[in-house]
């Protein structure tokens, strides 16, 4: 029975390693400096990795892009988002109509 529950522990960690790097994703935030809108008064999120192009999207936000940091959790801070692909998006029309 040990080397059973033994054999399931190490499978387990073995499905949980690999299944864990693709489960997380590396979103965060831009450090939003001095002279950044309202909206984007101390951080800008955005999805995906650290690319240009979200900068760009930060940056048409208002946002003075400063440094990158991990998103805040507090209610205190304002945070605004890099517009996504519309793609990415479902209506939420769509989904109270049922379409998932």
């Amino acid at each position: 029975m040990k080397r059973a529950l033994a054999l399931f522990s190490l499978l387990l960690f073995v499905v949980g390693a690999i299944a864990l790097p693709s489960v997380a994703s590396a979103d965060g935030c831009y450090i939003c400096g001095s002279g950044s809108s309202e909206a984007c008064k101390h951080y800008c999120r955005y999805s995906g990795s650290d690319t240009f192009d979200n900068r760009k999207k930060c940056q048409a936000r208002g946002c003075k892009v400063s440094g990158t940091a991990s998103c805040p959790t507090a209610v205190n801070y304002k945070v605004c988002a890099a517009p996504t692909k519309k793609s990415d998006t479902i209506p939420a029309s769509w989904m109270q109509l049922g379409g998932i």
